[in-house]
């Protein structure tokens, strides 16, 4: 440590660098796993679709990283009860329960954490069965 003394925070400076570049991989992952492209996560974001190609390269800003954490939660949640091949079309289906919306308009909407809790609901076994 002794060695990083003269530049105050280096090690804040690193994990928070480790942070974005989890984040980057989170959200490679949520491409993936909801057949998204570049354009889409864009739409999604509310960014250009070269952002989202440096997010991919450099790691997700700061201001962003709650947002990709709560889809990583879904996007885990869906990985745990689907075969990874029928998640795509679930999540644009449209459900009565989110009001004949899908899970991708609520992130076209930017309502990450409506789409977690959605997410949490549709596998919530035990309300099916009044044991909640």
């Amino acid at each position: 440590m002794r060695e990083h003394g003269a530049e105050e925070g280096w090690l804040d400076a690193f994990a928070e660098q480790l942070d974005r570049l989890r984040n980057a991989d989170a959200l490679l992952q949520i491409l993936q796993v909801w057949g998204l492209n570049q354009s889409d996560a864009a739409r999604i974001f509310g960014v250009s679709r070269q952002a989202i190609s440096k997010w991919l390269d450099t790691g997700v800003p700061a201001d962003r990283a709650v947002a990709v954490a709560d889809l990583g939660a879904a996007t885990d949640i869906l990985l745990r009860h689907l075969k990874r091949d029928r998640i795509p079309g679930v999540v644009r289906r449209a459900a009565t329960r989110l009001a004949n919306r899908s899970l991708l308009d609520l992130l076209l909407a930017q309502d990450f954490q409506g789409a977690l809790q959605a997410c949490r609901a549709m596998f919530a076994f035990g309300d099916a069965h009044g044991f909640a």
